[in-house]
């Protein structure tokens, strides 16, 4: 089993910043890709940002791009989310996964499919 230990988050007015922290503990040998994932209320989700275990391959979506930053501390398992720039649309409950396997198995690494264990999730709210 793996706990998730995610922090930070909150409310801000558009164009301020945030940043949300998220560590994975417990049976972890077997962590290795980490993402941040946004969340409808539906409980649909889409991909934010991915790191790999080193940090050396991160993907981001295209509707952060240049604006969000995802820093993988080298030899463990946290990723932290810088947001900068944050828009109303940003708003929405974040939340931290992380994958078992190594390579991805379904398309891409944004596709969430690929990610085997999730958080509870962040708020973030972001007013105009």
């Amino acid at each position: 089993q793996v706990q998730f230990a995610e922090s930070g988050g909150g409310s801000v007015q558009a164009g301020g910043s945030l940043r949300i922290s998220c560590e994975v503990s417990g049976n972890t040998d077997r962590i290795y890709y980490m993402g941040w994932f946004r969340q409808d209320p539906r409980g649909e989700r889409e991909a934010v940002a991915v790191s790999s275990s080193g940090g050396g391959s991160i993907f981001y979506a295209n509707s952060v791009k240049g604006r969000f930053t995802t820093s993988r501390v080298k030899g463990t398992n946290i990723l932290h989310l810088q947001m900068d720039q944050l828009k109303t649309e940003d708003s929405a409950m974040y939340v931290c996964a992380a994958d078992h396997f190594g390579y991805a198995r379904f398309g891409t690494w944004l596709d969430p499919q690929n990610f085997d264990y999730w958080g509870q999730g962040i708020a973030v709210t972001v007013s105009s």
